[in-house]
């Protein structure tokens, strides 16, 4: 019998979903409402039980930002004019400039927050969007997770824009010394704002119906 008892008690517990529950979430103020309900009583906002195109949203505005995210590395991001010369800096080549004046950890922030981030936001929206179909050693506990530290690091990718935009409204000295953003600013910032889009077009609810339906399940 204890040793029933102990088996029955390892045994995982069924996570019960809004949708076993037959309510809804508004997910824009996170009201709760029945699931006939089709619109928010509170922002008006269309309830949406399951968005089931959200996967096609996902990986066209993720495509779109891994393209504007190449030629944000390949083209000049700060562009220097001096009196006799004119320096284009890319994000890596101004990380590495910064280091050679031991600038460490303004090189070590743009680093981060221009290559690392985009790249680990690329790779786990992607991640993602193939866990719910197909068998992953993560839990749908973890990747919820996942999803939503996707989704808040999203804004701090801006970082490099940032600095961009703050040389060039202090370093302006005429014939002397000119600081302007290069053609891959733009890119760059277009390809955050498609990842950002991309993250909060996934529908994570799809994770959690990956236990009924078998899908997403972690490999034993």
């Amino acid at each position: 019998m204890q040793v029933v008892g102990m088996e029955r008690a390892e045994q995982p517990k069924e996570t019960i979903t809004a949708k076993d529950l037959g309510v809804v979430a508004c997910t824009r103020c996170m009201q709760v409402w029945p699931q006939e309900v089709r619109v928010c009583a509170r922002c008006g906002h269309r309830l949406v039980l399951r968005d089931h195109k959200s996967q096609q949203k996902v990986w066209a505005l993720w495509l779109v930002g891994l393209i504007c995210y190449i030629p944000a590395n390949l083209y000049p991001m700060l562009q220097t004019r001096t009196l006799f010369s004119v320096d284009n800096s890319t994000i890596v080549g101004g990380a590495i400039e910064l280091i050679e004046y031991d600038s460490y950890g303004v090189a070590i922030i743009i680093l981060i927050a221009s290559v690392m981030i985009p790249v680990a936001k690329f790779l786990a929206i992607a991640f993602l969007s193939i866990s719910i179909t197909r068998p992953t050693t993560m839990s749908k506990n973890q990747r919820q997770l996942l999803y939503e530290v996707v989704e808040y690091i999203g804004r701090w990718s801006m970082i490099d824009i940032f600095v961009v935009a703050i040389l060039s409204s202090l370093v302006q000295l005429n014939v002397l010394v000119a600081i302007n953003p290069g053609p891959a600013s733009l890119f760059f910032a277009l390809s955050v704002i498609f990842t950002m889009l991309s993250a909060q077009a996934f529908d994570s609810r799809l994770i959690w119906d990956a236990q009924h339906n078998g899908k997403g399940q972690p490999k034993e």
